[in-house]
Protein backbone atom coordinates (compact mmCIF):
# COMPACT_ATOMS: atom_id res chain seq x y z
CA UNK A 1 0.00 0.00 0.00
CA UNK A 2 0.99 3.55 -1.06
CA UNK A 3 1.86 5.77 2.11
CA UNK A 4 2.98 9.42 2.36
CA UNK A 5 2.97 10.49 5.91
CA UNK A 6 3.64 14.32 7.08
CA UNK A 7 5.42 15.17 9.89
CA UNK A 8 7.18 18.52 11.55
CA UNK A 9 4.80 20.97 11.08
CA UNK A 10 3.72 22.91 14.20
CA UNK A 11 3.77 26.85 15.34
CA UNK A 12 6.19 28.79 14.88
CA UNK A 13 7.32 32.55 15.62
CA UNK A 14 8.07 34.68 12.19
CA UNK A 15 11.83 34.54 11.23
CA UNK A 16 11.87 31.01 12.62
CA UNK A 17 12.90 27.58 10.88
CA UNK A 18 11.14 24.11 10.67
CA UNK A 19 12.00 21.15 8.83
CA UNK A 20 9.05 19.06 7.62
CA UNK A 21 9.66 15.44 6.64
CA UNK A 22 7.64 12.97 4.61
CA UNK A 23 8.31 9.35 5.21
CA UNK A 24 7.23 7.39 2.08
CA UNK A 25 6.54 3.11 2.12
CA UNK A 26 4.45 1.03 0.00
CA UNK A 27 6.58 1.16 -3.04
CA UNK A 28 10.32 1.82 -4.93
CA UNK A 29 11.30 5.38 -3.33
CA UNK A 30 13.88 6.17 -5.47
CA UNK A 31 11.93 5.55 -8.70
CA UNK A 32 10.25 8.64 -7.95
CA UNK A 33 10.47 12.32 -7.71
CA UNK A 34 9.24 13.96 -4.97
CA UNK A 35 7.68 17.58 -4.60
CA UNK A 36 6.16 19.66 -1.53
CA UNK A 37 2.83 21.46 -1.93
CA UNK A 38 0.96 24.02 0.35
CA UNK A 39 -2.38 24.93 0.68
CA UNK A 40 -3.90 28.27 2.53
CA UNK A 41 -7.34 28.47 3.39
CA UNK A 42 -9.31 29.59 0.56
CA UNK A 43 -6.39 29.49 -2.26
CA UNK A 44 -5.18 27.08 -4.36
CA UNK A 45 -2.82 24.17 -3.67
CA UNK A 46 0.48 26.24 -4.63
CA UNK A 47 4.08 24.19 -5.54
CA UNK A 48 7.02 25.07 -3.05
CA UNK A 49 9.76 22.81 -4.29
CA UNK A 50 10.59 19.62 -5.72
CA UNK A 51 13.72 16.88 -6.24
CA UNK A 52 14.54 14.64 -8.49
CA UNK A 53 14.92 11.01 -8.41
CA UNK A 54 18.54 10.93 -7.16
CA UNK A 55 18.65 14.48 -5.22
CA UNK A 56 20.89 15.70 -8.25
CA UNK A 57 18.35 18.47 -9.42
CA UNK A 58 15.39 20.46 -7.32
CA UNK A 59 12.81 22.97 -8.20
CA UNK A 60 11.47 25.89 -5.99
CA UNK A 61 8.81 28.34 -6.43
CA UNK A 62 9.36 31.76 -7.09
CA UNK A 63 8.45 33.03 -3.95
CA UNK A 64 10.97 30.58 -1.96
CA UNK A 65 13.73 33.01 -2.97
CA UNK A 66 16.30 31.14 -0.72
CA UNK A 67 14.33 30.41 2.50
CA UNK A 68 13.50 26.47 1.89
CA UNK A 69 15.73 23.74 0.98
CA UNK A 70 14.23 20.74 -0.39
CA UNK A 71 16.41 17.25 0.27
CA UNK A 72 16.08 13.50 0.06
CA UNK A 73 17.41 10.15 1.83
CA UNK A 74 16.66 7.16 -0.79
CA UNK A 75 17.90 5.12 2.05
CA UNK A 76 15.74 6.11 4.41
CA UNK A 77 13.11 6.80 1.76
CA UNK A 78 12.09 10.41 3.04
CA UNK A 79 12.20 13.69 1.57
CA UNK A 80 12.52 16.90 3.86
CA UNK A 81 11.58 20.44 3.37
CA UNK A 82 13.63 22.46 5.80
CA UNK A 83 12.14 25.98 6.03
CA UNK A 84 13.52 29.34 7.11
CA UNK A 85 12.67 32.93 7.53
CA UNK A 86 9.31 31.98 8.01
CA UNK A 87 6.51 34.49 7.30
CA UNK A 88 2.94 34.77 8.59
CA UNK A 89 2.06 34.37 4.53
CA UNK A 90 3.98 30.95 5.03
CA UNK A 91 1.37 29.72 6.80
CA UNK A 92 -0.65 26.93 5.14
CA UNK A 93 -1.09 22.74 5.19
CA UNK A 94 1.88 21.12 3.78
CA UNK A 95 1.51 18.30 1.29
CA UNK A 96 4.51 15.86 -0.31
CA UNK A 97 3.65 13.97 -3.13
CA UNK A 98 5.51 11.35 -5.35
CA UNK A 99 5.96 12.38 -9.25
CA UNK A 100 7.50 9.69 -12.26
CA UNK A 101 8.16 12.67 -13.85
CA UNK A 102 12.00 12.44 -13.15
CA UNK A 103 13.93 15.84 -12.70
CA UNK A 104 10.84 16.69 -10.90
CA UNK A 105 7.60 18.79 -11.68
CA UNK A 106 5.79 21.85 -10.73
CA UNK A 107 2.55 20.68 -12.40
CA UNK A 108 0.47 19.48 -9.20
CA UNK A 109 -1.36 16.99 -12.14
CA UNK A 110 2.04 15.09 -12.93
CA UNK A 111 1.90 13.90 -9.28
CA UNK A 112 0.53 10.03 -8.26
CA UNK A 113 0.79 10.14 -4.88
CA UNK A 114 -0.07 12.60 -1.78
CA UNK A 115 0.64 12.81 1.82
CA UNK A 116 -2.49 13.84 4.37
CA UNK A 117 -0.68 16.84 4.87
CA UNK A 118 0.43 19.11 8.25
CA UNK A 119 -0.25 22.58 9.32
CA UNK A 120 2.25 24.55 9.36
CA UNK A 121 1.37 28.52 11.39
CA UNK A 122 3.97 30.82 11.66
CA UNK A 123 2.64 33.86 14.40
CA UNK A 124 3.54 37.37 13.50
Amino acid sequence: QVQLVESGGGLVQAGGSLRLSCAASGWTFSTYAMGWFRQAPGKEREFVAAISRGGGRALYGDFVKGRFTISRDNAKNTVYLQMNSLKPEDTAVYYCAASTVVGGTQNKDEYDYWGQGTQVTVSS
